[in-house]
């Protein structure tokens, strides 16, 4: 790698760039729970409530970010640490990003974090992880405000409709996303590539876990709203133990 490629990567300029973007993302974030705790006051929604959300939604993301902190690891040694931390901020998906820039590499004819790696594949491999985090970007803004319409006319008013809708619509989603993993994992496994039944044992520990918390939780009521973020954190371990 081109010592000259990093220094680029993580100057200043760069720094200062990624710290306002990130800070508009930061900026929403708080503007959004401060609205949805105005709406509940408005609604006599129990605030107690609002806070007990709050504190789940933070112990769910702790699976998720230590998966996406392993990956900016990897990132940050090739596009530098400025650029790799804004995309994991804006988008999230670090498969994606990591995807991306090595997609930009590979157009530029060189291997991502190969010896070849030059300035102008940096750039391609920015441009990429821009141009790809575009389209649902723009999709979102566009089309967003529209979906609750869509569900209001496929459920036909109904609400125990539009709720059993709205659980198959999300039970479709992860199992598609857990489908994937599965038959990725299989193709891995049949190459004999190392760690390839990681995500396998991720899958299963993870659902493992959910049922025994499940049951745990009955007992411990509790425990309920952790759930998630504690079954995801089971799925991770037994990969990593495991595979």
């Amino acid at each position: 790698m081109n010592p000259e490629v990093l220094k680029v990567a993580n100057a200043g300029g760069l720094w200062l760039i990624s710290m306002a973007i990130v800070a508009v993302v930061l900026v929403q974030s708080l503007l959004y729970a401060r609205l949805s705790f105005k709406v509940a006051a408005r609604l006599s929604y129990p605030l107690s409530k609002c806070r007990e959300a709050f504190k789940v939604g933070v112990v769910s993301a702790v699976g998720p970010s230590i998966a996406i902190f392993i990956v900016m690891v990897g990132m940050m040694s090739v596009v530098g640490a400025p650029i790799t931390w804004l995309r994991l901020s804006i988008i999230g998906a670090a498969p994606t990003e990591l995807t991306a820039a090595t997609i930009g590499a590979q157009a530029a004819g060189v291997e991502f974090g190969s010896a070849d790696y030059n300035l102008y594949t940096l750039s391609a491999s920015f441009w990429t992880m821009a141009i790809n985090g575009t389209g649902w970007l723009l999709l979102t803004m566009l089309f967003t405000h529209k979906l609750e319409d869509i569900r209001q006319k496929v459920g036909g008013g109904d609400p125990k409709w539009i709720g059993v809708l709205s659980i198959a619509a999300a039970l479709g989603c992860f199992g598609y996303l857990n489908s994937n993993t599965i038959v990725g994992a299989l193709r891995a496994i049949q190459r004999a590539a190392p760690g390839a039944s990681g995500p396998i044992y991720a899958v299963f520990g993870g659902m493992i876990g959910m049922v025994v918390i499940s049951k745990v939780a009955q007992k411990w009521t509790w425990l309920r709203e952790y759930s998630l973020g504690l079954a995801m954190l089971i799925g991770m371990f037994a990969a990593v133990a495991l595979a």
